[in-house]
């Protein structure tokens, strides 16, 4: 695990985010958890939502292990494959006139959340990336939006081009685990609505996941943009000349030019 605890150090030297970065894996088999992982349901008696979770684990430092049970979202439980997609969701009932005007803007919308099959499902567990005891499948961060760009310009160095992401508002915690899985490439996270009113994440905060297979990609990104000028910080440009109100443009001729005296 020295390579997790050397990542997250590189996170933390070149990113410098206030909270800590993460790792999430997906068990399938359950005997493989981690057994000092906490249980919501066990260790804290009451169900919580997925992004409930991750800032657990990035504000306290806990490692946490949520399964069907520990879970209180009924969409995260859909989209995670602990329960099937049942007509009443597939119709967009839970979309309609909250996020979208119509029954079919809101089918639309919840036919566009990244989906696990129930035979993909499994404990998803998170938690932070250098004090992980296993691999995990992916990294996430959150940060400013400052703090992103700097991670998007590290997962390019090599590569070039863009990343491309969708936003939608809602089920960020499907895009974070579920998207970043299934594409195998890093997306930038816009926060939905429940990730800021459960999670409690803050107003100026986004997140950026990177399939953990491509940290070491990330890791000569980080140093290389680093060389090339790209950090944070964002430094300030401060090498120009003020300009003054022209009553002190005066004083400054009168410096120059003094009137005589006597």
């Amino acid at each position: 695990m020295d390579l997790l605890k050397k990542f997250a150090e590189e996170l933390d030297h070149f990113v410098r985010t206030d909270s800590f970065p993460l790792g999430v894996k997906v068990f399938r088999n359950e005997a493989e958890v981690p057994a000092k992982a906490k249980r919501p349901m066990r260790d804290l008696k009451n169900r919580i939502t997925i992004c409930q979770g991750i800032t657990m684990a990035r504000r306290y430092g806990w490692t946490l292990a949520m399964g069907a049970e520990d879970l209180s979202c009924p969409i995260a439980l859909t989209a995670f494959g602990f329960q099937p997609v049942l007509p009443y969701y597939e119709e967009g009932t839970l979309a309609c006139g909250m996020y979208v005007e119509s029954p079919e803007a809101a089918k639309l919308t919840e036919a566009d959340v990244p989906k696990f099959s129930q035979e993909e499902s499994g404990t998803i567990v998170v938690g932070p990336l250098g004090r992980l005891p296993f691999e995990p499948d992916t990294v996430l961060v959150y940060g400013n939006s400052a703090q992103v760009m700097r991670l998007v310009a590290a997962a390019q160095y090599k590569r070039g081009g863009s990343i491309a992401s969708t936003f939608s508002a809602r089920a960020d915690c499907a895009d974070i685990v579920i998207k970043t899985e299934q594409t195998g490439e890093p997306q930038v996270i816009l926060p939905c609505y429940g990730d800021r009113l459960f999670g409690q994440t803050q107003d100026h905060e986004m997140a950026f996941t990177m399939p953990y297979a491509r940290m070491a990609e990330l890791s000569e990104g980080l140093l290389g943009t680093h060389k090339g000028g790209i950090r944070y910080p964002i430094p300030h440009f401060l090498r120009y000349e003020a300009e003054f109100p022209a009553t002190y443009e005066k004083l400054m001729e009168l410096f120059q030019h003094p009137a005589p005296r006597g």
